[in-house]
C-alpha cells in the first residue's frame, strides 16, 4: 500500500516528466501548413473540378447568365489563355470579380489554374 508521500510524489514525477518531454514540441512541425501541390496539374483532375464547383452555376448549360461557358475544354482553355480567367479569379483591376457574388477561390486554387495557364492550358 502506498502512503501519501509515495502518492504525491509519483503525480509530481508524472506532471514534471509530462511537461519537460512537451518543451520542445515544435507546433510548426507537429501542425504543418496545408501545402498545395501544383506539382501535377491537369484539366480534368485539377481545373475541371474547380470550374464545375465554383463556375458552372453561371458559366454552363443552355440557361447561362454568363456571356461565355467554361463547360468545356475549349471554351475553357480560350478564357484561360485570353488571360480573362486569371484576371477575374484574381479580381485584378480591370476584371470582374469572380466567381459572382460568392468567395474568392482559395490561393491554392488560383495557384492550380495559374499553373495551368502558364503550362499552356493543355486538355490533359
Amino acid at each position: 500500500m502506498m502512503t501519501k508521500f509515495t502518492q504525491l510524489l509519483a503525480v509530481v514525477l508524472i506532471t514534471a516528466i509530462t511537461c519537460i518531454s512537451c518543451k520542445n514540441d515544435n507546433a510548426e512541425l507537429l501542425y504543418p501548413p496545408d501545402v498545395c501541390d501544383t506539382s501535377n496539374v491537369t484539366y480534368s483532375n485539377t481545373i475541371l473540378p474547380i470550374l464545375r464547383d465554383n463556375c458552372y452555376r453561371c458559366h454552363a448549360g443552355n440557361q447561362t447568365v454568363a456571356p461565355f461557358h467554361l463547360d468545356s475544354y475549349a471554351d475553357a482553355s480560350l478564357v484561360a489563355l485570353s488571360g480573362h480567367m486569371y484576371g477575374a479569379i484574381t479580381h485584378s483591376s480591370g476584371y470582374n470579380a469572380m466567381p459572382k457574388d460568392s468567395d474568392k477561390l482559395s490561393d491554392c486554387n488560383i495557384a492550380k489554374i495559374k499553373k495551368w495557364i502558364d503550362d499552356g492550358a493543355p486538355n490533359n
